[in-house]
């Protein structure tokens, strides 16, 4: 199929800007200046120093990374299991839960945020790590879920009854035939999920504490309290390790690919 050139033009200008405004962030973060400047006064290694040196910053990066290190799995765990309970229902009913359970995608985050807080300070999980999972996880479970219903409304459901009529058990289905048939859907729920609960601020500023501040409340903090530059190597690195995660699914699923592609050949 020949592609058109104005629908070419068009693709990589929105692609330029999203983004172009990001790719300044990496000059910046290399920055002589003790100023956010453009272009830098210098070249200087400062601010990551500062990002590894200073307690605040480094602990932030590590809660950050250890709550998308659990709420990611609890995430895909959640919204499996709802893919395929809703799967189970009749169309209308799918439609419905689907619905209500993709609500914190269109509910404005600081409604969810605060009435996830107001639950969580009188179960005593405000301030902790425990509270930082799961509201995070609650956002997440989202992602998951449409992405998994996508993969579930393609399935061929003939490949379950002839596994179950050969005498498979059903555990043993759903690992050799349901699971790797959603299987991207999985990754990809789960991609995102990692995404959303390493970027989310609204609900991490409300359920922080003392030593459970997270890496986008401590970039918060440091455009609010004092317009730290130290935020420009922060923001560098939540560049790196969202687009590194992608990049990796991507990667992996598409080698998977090409062996299977090569392997049916």
């Amino acid at each position: 199929m020949r592609r058109s050139p104005v629908l070419s033009v068009v693709v990589w200008a929105v692609a330029a800007f999203l983004t172009v405004p990001t790719l300044f962030l990496i000059p910046m973060s290399l920055s002589g200046g003790s100023t956010f400047q453009f272009p830098p006064p210098g070249w200087s290694l400062q601010w990551y120093r500062n990002l590894v040196e200073s307690s605040g910053w480094r602990d932030a990066v590590l809660v950050s990374l250890q709550v998308a290190a659990f709420s990611t799995p609890l995430a895909v765990a959640i919204g499996t299991s709802a893919a395929f309970g809703l799967m189970r229902l009749g169309r209308r009913l799918r439609v419905a839960g689907a619905a209500a359970l993709s609500a914190p995608l269109v509910i404005p985050n600081i409604l969810i945020a605060l009435a996830i807080y107001g639950t969580f300070l009188q179960l005593g999980l405000s301030g902790t790590i425990l509270g930082l999972v799961l509201g995070q996880t609650a956002l997440a479970v989202p992602f998951v879920l449409i992405a998994v219903l996508a993969r579930l409304q393609g399935y061929d459901r003939t490949l379950t009854a002839a596994a179950l009529s050969l005498g498979a058990s059903p555990a043993t289905v759903f690992r050799t035939v349901t699971f790797p048939l959603i299987l991207p859907g999985v990754v990809a729920g789960g991609v995102f999920a990692f995404v959303a609960s390493f970027d989310e601020l609204v609900i991490a500023l409300l359920l922080q504490g003392p030593r459970n501040v997270t890496l986008p409340v401590q970039m918060f903090n440091a455009v609010v309290e004092a317009a730290d530059p130290t935020i420009s190597a922060a923001s560098t690195v939540l560049v790196v390790v969202v687009s590194a995660v992608v990049l990796v699914a991507q990667i992996g699923w598409t080698r998977r690919s090409e062996k299977r592609s090569g392997s049916g050949a």
